[in-house]
């Protein structure tokens, strides 16, 4: 377990499923926790549960980003950890899409992540320590039929995240990007009781995030691809 004290952890596109998961991983390691999202109705339980300080914010308006990280300096802890979880998804065939959808979709899954890390990085280069993580998708290694959007914002989610690392690895700051390969299991989209291990569960998705957080950095990694083990790739 990493030295956690006086540490802060952000989510930011906080809500169920998969935020969630990575609220209480963090929390059980000894962070305080901070969530994020554009409203914070949904973000009640979750609260409660860790113990967080919820916080509304549109990631895709720089405003918004930088009002966030101002009053994550007045919480005290140093922010350790940051995890971009917000995407959008449109689908279509490609002549009958919506193009404001589709800058939509580019602009929360890219362009907002893009506005969360540089004031990550702002505050971690100066320590010379943190992590900046991205959740990913299949869509950013492979485009798929009539999801063009969500490839494109994807793509350049991955794109951001090796970029990143490339240039703040030797500076301290640990960066990892996480190719998220199959369905999620939720309250709202269950698991197959004929197939339980057909989808990724949260929690052990959490678990994949928890050991890049905790890595040594002698032996950093920048990606991760988790799949559940009975899917073929």
């Amino acid at each position: 377990m990493a030295d956690t004290s006086e540490k802060l952890a952000l989510i930011v596109g906080a809500g169920s499923g998969l935020s969630a998961s990575l609220a209480r991983a963090l929390a059980k390691d000894g962070y305080q926790i901070a969530l994020a999202a554009r409203s914070t109705d949904k973000l009640d339980a979750i609260c409660r549960e860790t113990d967080a300080k919820a916080f509304a914010c549109d990631a895709a308006k720089q405003s918004d980003v930088e009002s966030l990280f101002t009053a994550l300096d007045g919480l005290g802890p140093a922010l350790d950890v940051v995890i971009y979880n917000a995407s959008y998804r449109t689908r279509g065939p490609l002549i009958e899409l919506n193009p404001p959808d589709v800058e939509k979709a580019l602009m929360v899954s890219a362009y907002a992540a893009f506005l969360v890390a540089q004031q990550a990085a702002k505050r971690m280069l100066p320590r010379g320590s943190g992590n900046i993580l991205f959740t990913g998708a299949s869509a950013g290694v492979k485009g798929y039929p009539q999801s063009a959007p969500f490839a494109m914002g994807k793509f350049a989610l991955r794109g951001l995240a090796q970029s990143m690392a490339r240039e703040l690895h030797p500076q301290g700051v640990h960066v990892g990007h996480f190719v998220i390969d199959g369905g999620i299991s939720s309250a709202q989209r269950p698991a197959d009781p004929q197939k339980p291990d057909a989808m990724l569960h949260p929690d052990a998705i959490a678990e994949s995030y928890m050991a890049l957080i905790n890595q040594p950095r002698s032996a950093w990694a920048w990606e991760v691809e988790v799949r559940p083990w009975v899917e073929k790739f």
